[in-house]
Formats: structure tokens, sequence, C-alpha cells
């Protein structure tokens, strides 16, 4: 037995290193596993040719489809997870997002608890992650009880003149919510921030923004390129110890909880390949619900062209708007939300066309503007995470495809009529994770969930979930920041019911 800890946190993303930060203070011993290693600052970190045209951060992994097609995936194994590579938009949910919503295919059922549950966590999260922000621009915003901390990222001159545009169209343009140090991140390289990985540059990432202050307290340690290979259940349910490989050796260790934090894909993968004997369809699994249900953003690239537009932003990430995403703007189901996306050089272009050349990119993207249209995924049983032997199996149903599709076209009409006689637009695939969630979903009902509404397993009293897995509904916005505010209140949640002054964790060693 390697040591016998009081928390193990298998993953350093978002819920990871978030609930990692939650529950530093109370004094637990706890053990962050993580599969990847720290990003070391390098020069391919802002080398867009490097990221988008060699693939140099692409993990060398392959995946399938239900009919043995592989794919690589586009998912990072590294300190900090997937949000390295992030955006940094962290948006809250709608108020009506917690709610059951008639979409044009199907319907995204209700939360087991509303909004308000959940605020005082999303203003907590959002001061943990420094949030730049302003209110009042958005009518879709829910409540806030307080406002953001830092002023917004500026717009840069041709994107503040679109923004403009938008709003003399009656649109309600609104400042992204980011978590982005601009000028530091700036004085580094001039890049945007989208898409390229942050070592320490001023991006408000899982690891900046969380572990790194989990950290500083002594009773919190990190091991990297640790991957977790199985989860082992004791008789009473209890899961009793903690398998991983690290530098080709076998290690153990028996903690008194454990928090799983791998991701949508990976946490269901590790639940059923940990199948025993008295859990033959995997841990957490009585209700048959791990692996399903899994969502991916409904997500395509807009870039809009005109001749008489000139392009010299550098990170142009600052706006979005929700127009349709309650509506489609006539009385219609839910479309979904519309955002810039981080600027498109010719280097990054090139990753997609690789036939043209740079110089024939670069004269479109000097006069173009690119944005990022993205719609709710509704939850389906048989859209579903699966393993075969050393293989996973990714067999993702598309739903609500036809309101993605015209949530483009009002994109389109939109931006030919502020002046971009050209718009295109390419829809993105399962090889780019476009918010992956659900397939371990909370519940109020253990026969339709595997959750409870803490995250806590049914079937294991001293496991939860905490990442994107949990998730009952996608949404149609960035969903860091609602992981990350569940991952404070599962800490609170784990502090007040399973830690107590004295032995920690006694309530937890009676069950």
């Amino acid at each position: 037995m390697n040591s016998s800890p009081d928390i193990v946190i298998i993953g350093s993303g978002v819920g990871g290193s978030t609930v990692a930060a939650g529950l530093a203070a109370t004094g637990a011993d706890i053990l962050v596993l993580e599969a990847g290693d720290f990003i070391a600052d390098r020069p391919e970190n802002r080398d867009q040719r490097a990221i988008f045209q060699c693939g140099h951060f692409r993990p060398k992994e392959t995946w399938y489809e239900a009919d043995g097609t592989g794919f690589n995936p586009g998912n990072y194994y590294n300190v900090g997870g997937n949000s390295k590579f992030y955006g940094a938009v962290l948006s809250r949910y709608r108020r009506e997002d917690f709610e059951e919503m008639q979409h044009g295919e199907g319907v995204s059922p209700a939360w087991p608890f509303p909004y308000e549950v959940l605020e005082p966590w999303y203003s907590r999260a959002e001061s943990l992650y420094e949030v730049r922000g302003n209110l009042g621009d958005d009518p879709t915003e829910p409540v806030h009880s307080g406002n953001y901390a830092y002023p917004p990222v500026p717009d840069e001159p041709p994107i503040a003149d679109v923004r403009a545009r938008l709003k003399a169209k009656g649109l309600h343009p609104f400042s992204l919510p980011l978590g982005v140090d601009i000028d530091a991140w700036l004085s580094k390289a001039r890049t945007p921030w989208d898409a390229h990985p942050n070592s320490r540059d001023g991006k408000m990432d899982a690891e900046t923004a969380a572990l790194l202050k989990a950290l500083e307290y002594p009773n919190v340690r990190l091991e990297t390129n640790a991957k977790v290979t199985k989860l082992e259940a004791g008789e009473n349910g209890r899961i009793e110890r903690v398998h991983y490989r690290k530098n080709g050796e076998d290690l153990t260790v028996a903690p008194k909880l454990v928090i799983l934090s791998a991701g949508a894909v990976q946490s269901a993968v590790l639940l059923l390949r940990s199948a025993d004997a008295r859990h033959k369809n995997g841990l957490a699994n009585s209700s048959d619900q791990v692996g399903r249900n899994f969502m991916n953003h409904n997500s395509s690239a807009v870039i809009a062209v005109s001749p008489t537009y000139r392009n010299t932003s550098i990170y142009q990430k600052t706006f979005g708007f929700n127009d349709f995403y309650l509506s489609d703007g006539s009385g219609g189901p839910p479309l979904g939300n519309v955002q810039l996306l981080g600027r498109i050089s010719a280097k990054v272009l090139k990753g997609s066309l690789p036939w043209a050349p740079e110089w024939l990119l670069h004269t479109m993207t000097s006069h173009a503007i690119d944005f990022y249209a993205m719609s709710e995924d509704v939850p389906n049983p048989e859209s579903r995470v699966m393993v075969d032997g050393d293989r996973i199996v990714l067999q993702w149903q598309r739903t609500n495809w036809d309101a993605h599709l015209a949530l483009v076209a009002k994109l389109k009409a939109v931006l030919k009529s502020i002046g971009f006689p050209i718009v295109l637009s390419k829809p993105f695939d399962k090889r780019t994770p476009s918010h992956q969630c659900g397939t371990v979903r909370i519940g109020n009902d253990p026969a339709n969930a595997a959750l409870d509404p803490y995250c806590r397993a049914y079937d294991h009293r001293n496991l939860f979930v905490v990442d994107a897995s949990f998730l009952p509904t996608s949404a149609a916005v960035n969903p860091a920041l609602t992981v990350a505010s569940q991952a404070l209140r599962v800490a609170d949640h784990i502090a007040s019911q399973d830690l107590q002054v004295g032995p920690l964790f006694s309530r937890i060693q009676q069950d």
C-alpha cells in the first residue's frame, strides 16, 4: 500500500482542481492524481503552426465509433486538463436552463435544484477564477448576488466596430465573462488565448486559478503522470482502493473518500472498467446510466468576410449575444448562443485548409471576423460512452441539429445585414471536444441517475464524481463555470457533512 490519504481526487481539470481548492482549508490529507504533467513554458505554446498545423499538443490516442472507425480525440491530459487550452469564457447557465425546456428536437430535463441554489456558488467561483465581465447588457443573464470584481476585457477597435453594428440592428451584444488577465497574456506574445496552452501566462484555468491555491496548503499533494486504472469497491460498497500506474509501476492508495474528476468520457470509462463480481455493469451503475446521455455542444465556426473591413485585432474574443438563446426570435424554440472565437489567423486556418497557401489565407483573414455558434445537445440515453477491452467507444448521437443549423442561418443573415457579404461556416465534429458532458449525471431518483444532487454516488457513499459528467443538461453556454460552482458546493457539503472536528471522516467510516 502506497499511502492512505483522507481524500484522493482523480484528475486536475476544472472539477478536480476546484473541489481541491474548496477542501484545502479543512486540513484533510488530500492527494490529487493527474494522468499528465505540467505544460512547460516552451516556444510551441504560442507557435500557431505547431499548435494548429502540426498538432504538437494533440494526444497520441485513438477512440472508436460504434462501427469500429477510429479517430483522434482532442482531449488533453495535463495538469489543469482541457482548461489549459480553453477560451476562458466563464458563463453562468441561464435560470431557464435549470428548468425543463422544450427544444425543436426533444426536451431538456429540469435539474434536481433551481438556479437559486447554485447562485451563491457561481459568485464564489467567479471570484476564484477572477472573472472579468459586466452586467446589464444581456437580457438573458440571470440575477447575480454581486458584480464582477474586474472590468471586462476591452474590445479592440475593429471588434468594437462590429459590436456597434450589431447593437444598431437591435441585437444585444454583451462582454463575455472571461478568466484572462489580458495585460499578462499579451506581455508574453501577441496571440489569442483561445486554443493556445497556458503556462501561467495570465489565463485563469484550473491549475492557475484553483489548483495552485490548493497546493499552498501543506495537506494537499499533487502526483503527476499517475494514470488511475481501477477503483476497487469493498463488500459494503465503499471504494477501498484506487489503483494507478506511474512510470511503469503499479501503485495503490486506500483513501477514505474518492472524488472522480477525470472528465465526462474518462470518468465514465473508469467506472465501467472497474466492474467486479458485485458490480458487473461497472461501479456507480445500478441505474445503468453510467456512460449514457453523453452530450457535446452542436457548434460551428462562422467566418464573415468583407473587402471593406480590416481586422487588425490580436485576440478578438470579447463579446457574444444571446438574442436567439431562449427562442428563435419569433416565438419558436431555442436556438443557442453566439460568441466571438479567438482571432483566426492564416496560420490557424491552414490547419483546416492544408492545401491553401498562407499568403492567400492571410488575404482573407485580414478582412474577416470569426464567430462561434453553439446550440444545446439534448440528453439521449443511446448517446453514450462504452468500453470494449482497452478501447474507448464513443457512440455520439447528435440531437437538436436542425436548431443549430437554424442558428447558423440566423447568424449568417445578421452578419450579411451589417456589411459582410461573404459568410462561411464549418461545423465541429467529435475530434473537437465542444464541452463534453453528461455520462454520470445527478438526479433525485437513483433509478435514473448515478449521483445525488451533491454528486455523491448512490451506490458508493464515499465516492463523488465532480466534473462535467454530472451535468444533466448541456445548455448552450460554456459549462466550465457551472462545473466549478458545483465543485465548490460539493466541497462545502463534504466539509460540513463528512468532515468533523477531531478524527476526519468519522461519519463515512460508520457507513
